[in-house]
């Protein structure tokens, strides 16, 4: 028998890096397979055909890890909470009284 053995990247102040992921993505992967394997065995156990069920849960399956490698490709380890971020700054501040400055 076979021993898998993965490795994972790490350097000095690096972030884990895992065969693509970057530091979070690698937490919302398994998130969404935990999540996906949960839906399966609802769906299992509603009573609908496993077949249905395995091509469902496939199809989302690769959804998700495409959608997660793209995700860790375009925004890095920390650029999805800088997008974020900058979405909250306002576009311009007004001010409609000069109280604010007078005290």
């Amino acid at each position: 028998m076979a021993v898998s053995v993965y490795q994972i990247n790490k350097g000095i102040n690096k972030s884990i890096e895992f065969k693509g992921l970057k530091a979070q993505y690698i937490w919302y992967l398994g998130g969404g397979a935990v999540f996906l394997m949960i839906v399966f065995a609802v769906l299992y156990i509603i009573g609908i055909p496993s077949l249905i069920c395995v091509g469902l849960i496939g199809i989302s399956g690769v959804i998700l890890v495409v959608k997660i490698y793209r995700m860790s490709n375009t925004y890095g380890e920390y650029g999805m909470m800088k997008a974020l971020a900058s979405r909250q700054i306002p576009k311009s501040v007004k001010v409609r009284s000069r109280s604010v400055f007078l005290k």
